[in-house]
């Protein structure tokens, strides 16, 4: 089983808090990069950077998941590291999709957008989740090939 990395900003500490628990109830290692409380002034780039940091040293074996207010702002800071495909998902068809068809690595959610049941939903099918060389193949190496010439 994969190790999955989280992280959130002082907006989303309590849905950060149960996803913890809910994925080690699972059975699931996860390293959590904070923040771990609603007083701690971090911003949500600096925690996606930890995440983001997390799954490239591990050569993209990890995955992550982000939590902020909306899941927007952990999304556009981590599509800032080369590999790294986040994605703000908040219905299963869309986070399904996200994996399948866009070999998406990070999760990301808003706290104030959907509810704790909602998102245990989510990341309990979401990373279970496994992109598949298919018809996606081409599109997500186009991904990779713009990363390149403008990653550098």
């Amino acid at each position: 089983m994969r190790t999955f990395v989280i992280g959130c900003d002082n907006a989303a500490v309590p849905m950060k808090t149960m996803l913890i628990k809910f994925l080690e109830s699972r059975g699931i290692t996860v390293e959590n990069v904070g923040c771990d409380s609603a007083e701690d002034p971090v911003n949500y780039p600096t925690i996606a950077k930890r995440v983001c940091e997390k799954i490239i040293a591990s050569a993209y074996e990890k995955r992550g998941i982000l939590v902020c207010g909306t899941g927007i702002g952990m999304a556009m800071s981590a599509n800032k590291f080369k590999g790294i495909r986040a994605a703000v998902c908040h219905d299963n068809f869309s986070a399904e999709r996200s994996v399948l068809s866009n070999n998406a690595n990070v999760l990301c959610f808003g706290e104030r957008v959907i509810g704790h049941e909602l998102a245990k939903k989510i990341a309990g099918e979401w990373i279970n989740l496994e992109f598949k060389d298919g018809p996606s193949t081409v599109k997500v190496e186009e991904i990779t090939g713009i990363e390149k010439i403008t990653m550098k």
